[in-house]
């Protein structure tokens, strides 16, 4: 496979084994907001973007969505050596882009102005920059553009799309927010419910209670997360985690928790909102990232100003 065009190892952060650590590659669209740099590129094309992004290197770029997700997993990483300096299970964060390196300076100045500590910027000129995921141990890449999302997801990564939005930065610890089908469980019963309605959808439910669901694609993640979760106790960790499920505790709630149980994943909070809208509930948690596969809880959820990002199940 070929090597990025140009990646450039950060000195200033310590290096981590990405046979341990949790990688999380990020767009630069995803972790700052280049909209209007975005704008210039499709209208006026690579040169003129180019040339404005050197002219303008040393001029910081406002946060973008996942800015203050990346900011709560660096406490994490903090946490978790002030509780053990040898520590491997880490975050490690790259950020994959499409800009050449002459037009990347202006990336990796945000990022050092911001303190944030950014192991790997790699600069892609293939089209599909997806293809390097799997060399560097990605698991879970975010990004603003979906076909690069749908094809980490065929590429077996945990993906998923990030919508530039205004977003209030969360206090610590790091709150991550799962959908449950589709998300971290696979789209089997979903497929039940739009074939045979919710009747249908619970009789499959209450017949297949004893056995797991299916793997969903954020489930590699979320089953990494539970492990750095795992070393702390409850009142002391610096991860809590929250499923937010559109099922019906009563109805379907049993095999969602016996699948967890068996995937040995614990979640802080769960919620059954039995179709109800999930935007109050979390703007009540205040997490610093909200997965979910429907558009229309993607959209309440930035209604109350909570970062999201939706994983496309129609790829």
């Amino acid at each position: 496979m070929a090597e990025p065009e140009s990646t450039v190892i950060n000195t200033n952060v310590k290096q981590k084994d990405p046979s341990k650590a949790l990688v999380i590659a990020v767009t630069t669209r995803a972790i700052f907001n280049l909209e209007k740099e975005h704008k210039l590129y499709l209208e006026k094309g690579k040169e003129e973007y180019t040339r404005h992004q050197q002219v303008n290197q040393d001029k910081p770029l406002p946060p973008g969505t996942a800015f203050a997700f990346i900011q709560a997993v660096q406490y994490v990483n903090k946490k978790m050596l002030e509780s053990n300096p040898a520590e491997k299970d880490l975050f490690d964060i790259l950020v994959l882009s499409n800009n050449s390196p002459e037009s990347g300076a202006r990336i990796i100045n945000s990022a050092k102005h911001y303190g944030l500590e950014i192991s790997k910027f790699c600069f892609v000129s293939d089209e599909d920059s997806t293809q390097y995921l799997k060399s560097h141990g990605v698991k879970l890449f975010l990004s603003a553009d979906r076909t690069d999302v749908c094809n980490a997801l065929q590429r077996g990564v945990s993906a998923a799309l990030i919508f530039q939005q205004e977003v209030q930065a969360p206090s610590t610890p790091l709150r991550v927010v799962f959908d449950g089908d589709a998300v971290l469980f696979s789209n089997e019963t979903d497929l039940i419910f739009q074939e045979h309605g919710l009747e249908g959808a619970v009789r499959y439910e209450q017949a297949m209670e004893a056995v797991p669901m299916g793997e969903g694609p954020l489930k590699t993640f979320a089953v990494h997360l539970g492990k750095m979760r795992r070393k702390f106790s409850q009142e002391k960790s610096p991860i809590r985690t929250y499923l937010v499920t559109a099922r019906s505790g009563r109805d379907m709630g049993i095999r969602a928790i016996k699948t967890l149980r068996e995937w040995g994943l614990a979640i802080d909070e769960a919620f059954f909102m039995d179709g109800a809208p999930k935007g109050p509930i979390l703007a009540q948690i205040q997490p610093h990232i909200f997965f979910d596969d429907g558009l229309h809880n993607i959209q309440g959820a930035q209604n109350v100003g909570v970062p999201s990002a939706w994983v496309p199940s129609c790829c």
